[in-house]
C-alpha cells in the first residue's frame, strides 16, 4: 500500500495557508503531529510518500520535527557511528516495525531543503530514501558502504530475494540476510514474502 502526503497542504492546512516554507520548530511540531495523526490508522506494510515539492524553505528545526523525529518513531538508528542495534524481540518494548511497518520515500527534494535534511540524519544516525525533482534516488544521512552497496544493488535488481541480492552484490548469505534485516529495520528496503524490495524502486 502506497499514500502520498503533500507537505505543503499539511502546512496550509494545520499552521497557515499564506505561505509555503517550513519554518521554526513550532511549525515543524504541528506538522508532525498531523502526519502522525493520518499514519496512526495505518496498516503496514505501509509506504508513505513524504512530498516536498511544494514547499519552499525547509530550516533544520523544521527537518528535526518532521523528518528526523518521524523516523525516529519508525526506524533503527545507527548509534554514535557504531553499529545497528539489533531488533528487539521482547514483548515489552517490541521494535516499531513490530507493530506497525511504514517506510518513508522523501520526494521532490531541492536545494533548499537538502542541507537541512542531511544535517538533522546525520545527527540522530538515521537514514533515508530521497527522489529530487528530476526522478532520481538517493541514500541520504548515515549510511555505511556495505548497507549503501546492498540497497543500491536490490533497486537495480527490482524484487530480490537474498540469495540473488548475495550473488549480485558478491556478498555470502549470511552476511546478505543480515544486511536486509538492517536495511528493513532502519526503513530503506521493504520485505514481501521472500523477497526484499529497496525503498524508492517502486513507487
Amino acid at each position: 500500500m502506497i499514500t502520498h502526503i503533500d507537505l505543503n497542504a499539511v502546512l496550509r492546512r494545520t499552521v497557515c495557508d499564506l505561505f509555503s516554507d517550513l519554518v521554526t520548530r513550532p511549525t515543524g511540531v504541528a506538522v508532525r503531529g498531523a502526519l502522525e495523526r493520518q499514519l496512526a490508522n495505518s496498516r503496514g506494510p505501509l509506504l508513505t510518500i513524504i512530498d516536498f515539492s511544494n514547499v519552499g524553505l525547509l530550516d533544520f528545526s523544521c527537518a528535526d520535527e518532521i523528518v528526523a523525529k518521524l523516523l525516529l518513531h519508525y526506524c533503527t538508528p545507527r548509534m554514535n557511528g557504531g553499529p545497528t542495534p539489533m531488533m528487539r524481540t521482547d514483548a515489552n518494548t517490541p521494535h516499531p516495525h513490530t507493530v506497525r511497518e511504514i517506510y518513508f520515500l522523501l520526494s521532490g527534494v531541492g536545494d533548499s531543503h537538502l542541507d537541512a535534511i542531511e544535517a538533522v540524519l546525520e545527527r540522530h544516525g538515521l537514514a533515508s530514501v530521497a527522489r529530487d525533482h528530476t526522478g532520481a534516488v538517493m541514500l541520504l544521512g548515515t549510511v555505511d558502504d556495505q548497507e549503501r552497496l546492498a540497497w543500491k544493488t536490490m533497486y537495480e535488481l527490482g524484487r530480490a530475494a537474498p540469495a540473488d541480492l548475495a550473488q549480485a552484490a558478491g556478498f555470502d548469505l549470511q552476511e546478505t540476510l543480515a544486511l536486509l534485516d538492517t536495511l528493513c529495520g532502519r526503513g530503506l528496503a521493504m520485505r514481501f514474502d521472500e523477497a526484499y524490495v529497496a525503498v524508492g524502486a517502486m513507487q
